[in-house]
């Protein structure tokens, strides 16, 4: 599995950890400011990403990679015809019950393939991003650092690449909460701030100064990087 999934992807898998995903950000960012680039970070927050998978896609996806007929029509059993209801808890259990609905969508969460699953679907994603810039993913956590040494170039580049990634999300069956995802300019303490504005369908993304990043409070400036 491991020969499959892309070298972006963290989280779930052996050598691919929490410090290892903050080696790669915090590397890149250092990287590009002592080279004089401008740098910029684009934290993304989905909504309800794991309950979000469209089943077809996720097998085509599987099939691509690898999957015969036999595993594919085990894990579609798997993933369809399944229901969930909603009960609260009281003794009267007739009273306080939802109906039984049908899941459409989504992997099962609380168990070792929902995680696989959910990294193969987004396997994909970073084939949007060139060598010049870094994707880092941790579950469902996406964060792409952006360089350029062209203010101009910088701009256009950062939201080509906003909308980019964000008609891959629609075409894979995932939203962005544009309100949770926000942009960060990294640079010196004498570098001086480029005016600049993200957004994808007149959907605009806060501009930060600091950000949570795996459990890390990173500064624009990455001089205070705290757990």
């Amino acid at each position: 599995m491991n020969n499959i999934l892309v070298q972006e992807k963290f989280g779930f898998r052996t050598q691919h950890l929490t410090e290892q995903a903050a080696f790669s950000l915090i590397n890149s960012i250092l990287t590009a400011m002592n080279n004089n680039q401008i740098v910029g970070g684009i934290f993304c927050d989905l909504q309800k990403a794991f309950d979000c998978v469209n089943h077809k896609i996720l097998l085509d996806k599987l099939q691509f990679y690898g999957m015969d007929w036999k595993f594919k029509t085990l894990i579609e059993s798997y993933l369809t015809n399944r229901y969930q209801k909603v009960t609260l808890n009281k003794i009267d259990y007739n009273n306080n019950s939802s109906e039984w609905v049908r899941i459409n969508c989504g992997v099962p969460q609380g168990v070792i393939l929902g995680p696989l699953f959910f990294l193969i679907y987004i396997n994909d994603l970073p084939t949007l991003i060139n060598k010049d810039n870094n994707i880092i993913l941790y579950a469902d956590d996406t964060s792409i650092v952006i360089t350029d040494a062209n203010r101009d170039d910088f701009i256009l580049r950062a939201n080509m690449l906003f909308n980019d990634i964000n008609a891959w999300f629609k075409n894979n069956s995932l939203k962005l909460n544009f309100s949770k995802t926000h942009y960060l300019e990294f640079r010196s303490m004498t570098h001086y701030k480029i005016n600049i504005q993200i957004y994808h369908n007149h959907n605009y993304i806060s501009n930060a100064t600091q950000t949570k990043f795996l459990g890390l409070t990173i500064d624009d400036t990455i001089m205070e990087t705290s757990f």
